[in-house]
């Protein structure tokens, strides 16, 4: 086990990744791959709460142990020597010594400080700022802590009882069960009080709770006057402390977490502490509860960063946006950027990029460099994110008068972002991805007010072959070279699959199944249908996947590249990439967590969330011939004799000869249907043939998004069901409504997906009245899948439920499921 190891690429740093098998909660058998996996999913909400605070680390490289012999334990504060060097950090003086600490910023630190077995991540309540001073503190948190004899239920009455003290004093509250003994109460703060101040009110909150409540509030520490009481322990709010993290995992004998709560949960006689399993299940249903306490800082910025922005406008006289809308403080969106075309006194481009709530600017003169030259880049002003869709003119006499329009805008991701350089590599829907590094060169006083000059360069990306830098290019390519044994297996493309179409079954019954000997039978797989090609070129070897329609998704599932060592030579294969849950059945609400992943980031992270398979289930051909024209009952023993199976490459069983049995079995396991194969059969690429029959559980068909309806009640501000078409001979029929199989954070996503594609006109034949007369129409470019009861006679489906995105189907491939 020791000398296990795996590389991977997470945001675009190469991670090495060892003694995934190592137990490190002995008590549950708690994986150190599980407590990776854990940090991963998490990362979204746990990084808003830590971002630019000093990172001390509690290390268990042996294990938490068990409770009668519990693993040794190292504070760690300074990052040590061997860390990367592009992790964020920053440097506190203490009397008689500096500590350098890693500011937990990013998906790839979050992962690397879960490398090192460091289980616990504790941060103070205040933030480093511009040029690493810090700032005062962004929020207050009290720590009830039980004395013995008391414990949550008594930690949760204190609990009410300071919340309606702060409560009146205009704060919310925000509970979490501290995964070890009491409850953390966190309340957000405008930045305006020192640390200080902040504690001195804490403090004073402590002893006023205590002479109210003698019998159940301490404010002193000393253990020998707190039994049977909670200690409102105030002192976390000193500068020099710090409080665990929310969402950080304990270091105890079962793996528990800092999680956050509802009052709801904190009134209830059965709480407990939660673990990283219930945790994992509540954020991707409820997403981050304590998401108020991080909007309150970046609101604060907000609108702090804008005030220059302000002075310089009139709001009666510009079209210009003030500001005025609170930023987003979603974490799992992606960081936009915008460049503006502006026509002013003289012709320059404005570079905007999206961080803590407001557009970080700089005018580039030139242009954004699409070679190797360097451009002057002055950093100007913060704008309001809604400058990010401003096009329009500024009247003559106002700031920055002439026309804007947008010149390109998308996402980026963020490598470097510090007051002397910044590192960025933007995705833009115009002019594809580039690399772009900004380096301050100097600050001048230009009217009284600073002027910064930076450079702007264009970098040669570090990935070869990760980004595509084509109009409109968004979908990342591969991740960057890895060899095993010896034998390049993600790398630079060498095509072949891209010609290949698969070869497509009939939908069947059992009932008109005449079935015979001539039949083999396999278990149909929920997943994405993907045709491998294994190329090789002067002894480098390349793992390429298409999709059905031709879609790249090599770089979304980089771990199948494993099948250029589970075969010997080149070849081509027909398979289907699936995800397993944890009953090891194919998941297609798993598989679609990988959907549409594009950056190395969010790629890695896609990995540790939901690993996917490759089951093989036929072969085009092996060593440079074809087998198309073989019979399957040859390309099936073929394939057998071809694949040595590993974890991620896999050649399932078939089901044996009796159709009766085949469907008990597929039943039995909680599997979608089977797949009936003429053994006599070719393989008739690109062509939907009677030789090859799937017999479904259930009905589902493949639908066009047409456009949607807006919802009621708690849904009033987002979708309320999706409307849907199927192509016909004559266009797009409608075939009805779906509302039902998404929570209502799947809804919102949905909505910012579909504005993009928001279209003036039906595109879609046969709309009821009532569906038509609220409905926003979106372009029919989306396919997705739905389950249902049964069809009408005119085609409209009957209790359709959603299943999710079909992007490896494109529309013109959308048709009725018949039989």
């Amino acid at each position: 086990m020791a000398g296990t190891e795996t590389f991977v690429e997470v945001g675009g740093r190469r991670l090495r990744l060892t003694n995934l098998d190592k137990v490190i909660y002995p008590e549950t058998g708690t994986t150190k791959g599980e407590v990776l996996d854990y940090y991963s999913r998490v990362s979204d909400v746990l990084i808003p709460h830590a971002r630019d605070r000093a990172a001390t680390r509690k290390r268990w490289v042996s294990g938490t142990g068990t409770a009668a012999d519990p693993g040794p334990v190292f504070f760690e504060k300074n990052v040590p020597a061997s860390a990367p060097e592009w992790i964020a950090r920053r440097e506190i003086q203490h009397s008689d010594h500096v500590n350098v600490y890693p500011l937990v910023n990013d998906l790839a630190t979050l992962v690397w400080i879960a490398q090192q077995a460091a289980l616990e991540i504790h941060v103070p309540q205040w933030r480093f700022g511009p040029g690493g001073a810090r700032q005062n503190p962004d929020r207050m948190v009290l720590d009830l802590d039980p004395g013995e004899g008391a414990g949550l239920a008594e930690c949760a009455e204190v609990a009410r009882l300071v919340r309606a003290i702060l409560s009146g004093m205009g704060l919310n509250p925000l509970p979490v069960t501290s995964g070890s003994k009491g409850i953390h109460l966190y309340a957000a703060l405008d930045g305006r009080q020192t640390s200080d101040e902040v504690s001195a009110v804490a403090h004073e909150l402590a002893r006023s709770l205590e002479a109210d409540h003698p019998d159940l509030v301490v404010s002193d520490m000393k253990k020998s006057i707190r039994g049977g009481k909670v200690l409102v322990d105030w002192s976390q709010n000193n500068a020099a402390k710090t409080t665990i993290v929310p969402y950080s995992l304990r270091g105890r004998i079962r793996p528990t977490v800092a999680a956050p709560r509802t009052w709801r949960e904190l009134a209830s006689p059965s709480l407990t502490h939660l673990e990283f399993t219930d945790v994992l299940k509540r954020v991707e249903k409820k997403g981050d509860l304590l998401a108020d306490l991080s909007a309150s800082h970046r609101t604060g910025h907000h609108n702090e960063a804008l005030g220059s922005y302000r002075s310089k406008r009139d709001s009666a006289k510009t079209p210009e946006p003030m500001g005025d809308k609170p930023p987003n403080a979603d974490p799992r969106r992606q960081p936009t950027f915008v460049i503006q075309e502006h026509h002013a006194r003289r012709l320059h481009y404005d570079f905007r990029l999206e961080r803590d709530g407001v557009l970080v600017s700089w005018a580039v003169p030139k242009g954004i460099p699409l070679d190797d030259a360097n451009h002057l880049a002055v950093h100007v002003e913060d704008h309001p994110l809604e400058y990010g869709q401003f096009e329009g003119t500024i009247p003559r006499g106002e700031y920055g008068a002439g026309t804007v329009t947008i010149w390109d805008r998308g996402i980026y991701e963020e490598e470097k972002f510090s007051d002397h350089e910044v590192v960025v590599i933007i995705h833009g829907e115009k002019h594809g991805s580039h690399r772009l590094a900004l380096i301050r060169t100097t600050s001048d006083s230009v009217g009284g007010a600073a002027k910064e000059n930076w450079l702007m360069h264009r970098m040669k990306d570090q990935r070869k072959g990760v980004w595509s830098s084509g109009p409109g290019a968004r979908a990342a390519a591969p991740a960057a070279p890895v060899r095993r044994n010896g034998k390049t297996v993600v790398g630079t493309r060498t095509g072949g699959a891209g010609t290949v179409r698969p070869m497509l079954a009939t939908l069947g019954d059992p009932a008109d199944f005449t079935g015979g000997d001539d039949w083999a039978y396999e278990m149909k797989w929920d997943g994405y249908r993907a045709i491998a090609t294994v190329t090789e070129t002067a002894g480098s070897r390349t793992v390429e996947l298409r999709s059905r329609n031709g879609l790249d998704l090599t770089p979304t599932f980089p771990e199948l590249a494993e099948l250029a060592d589970a075969v010997e030579g080149t070849g081509v294969f027909d398979g289907e990439i699936v995800a397993l849950d944890e009953n090891r059945r194919p998941s297609f609400e798993l598989i679609q967590r990988r959907s549409g992943l594009t950056t190395p980031r969010d790629i890695a992270r896609g990995q540790l969330a939901a690993p996917v398979a490759l089951y093989l289930f036929d072969v085009l051909s092996l060593g440079g011939g074809t087998l198309t024209s073989e019979p399957y009952s040859v390309r099936r023993e073929r394939l057998v004799g071809a694949v040595h199976e590993t974890r991620t490459i896999v050649v399932p069983p078939e089901l044996g000869t009796e159709l009766t049995a085949a469907i008990a079995t597929s039943r039995e396991l909680g599997l979608e249907g089977i797949m009936a194969k003429r053994r006599s059969s070719p393989y008739r690429e690109g062509k939907r043939s009677r030789d090859w029959i799937k017999i479904k559980h259930t009905q589902t068909q493949d639908v066009i998004v047409v456009g949607w309806r807006p919802g009621k009640g708690h849904r009033s501000d987002s979708i309320g069901s999706l409307l849907l078409g199927v192509p016909d001979g004559d266009g797009v029929r409608y075939v009805g409504r779906v509302g039902s199989g998404f929570s209502d954070g799947e809804l919102q996503a949905l909505r910012a997906r579909l504005d993009r594609i928001s279209s003036d006109r039906s595109s879609v034949r046969g709309v009821p009245t009532v569906d038509a007369r609220d409905a926003h129409w979106v372009s029919p470019t989306m396919v997705a899948e739905v389950e249902y009861g049964e069809a009408t006679g005119d085609g409209r489906l009957r209790h359709p439920v959603w299943r999710g995105w079909r992007n490896d189907v494109r529309p013109d491939e959308v048709r009725w499921e018949s039989r």
